[in-house]
């Protein structure tokens, strides 16, 4: 599995999509994006994860950055996200940030 992170708008489905040389109405066939906000839903972050690990390349959007919110609420679902992603990359292969567009491999190597 290859995780992509990123902030919103980053190029994150873009880059799934050269990564899977598919056009983004067939990217669902193979990845699964906005995990951030089945984390917040989840009561188990471990079977989430295991579950999305499934996939060929699992999206997530960085919530953690900017103000801390002031509801508990949106500061749980920060913290799930955040939890979640750390699960993800743990089990993926390759995690890939992407920001501006451009990618940066934080784990393993992407295919020649």
């Amino acid at each position: 599995m290859t995780l992509v992170l990123g902030p919103l708008y980053s190029g994150k489905k873009a880059f799934a999509c050269k990564l899977l040389h598919c056009d983004e109405s067939e990217l669902s066939h193979y990845a699964v994006w906005n995990v951030q906000e089945r984390a917040a839903a989840a009561e188990n972050l471990e079977l989430l994860a295991e579950e999305l690990a499934g996939y060929q390349v699992v999206i997530s959007t960085e919530v953690g950055g900017g103000v801390v919110p002031v509801d508990a609420e949106q500061r749980a679902a920060r913290e799930a996200a955040g939890r979640l992603n750390c699960l993800l990359a743990q089990r993926a292969d390759t995690v890939v940030r992407v920001f501006y567009g451009l990618p940066l491999i934080l784990k393993g190597s992407l295919p020649q």
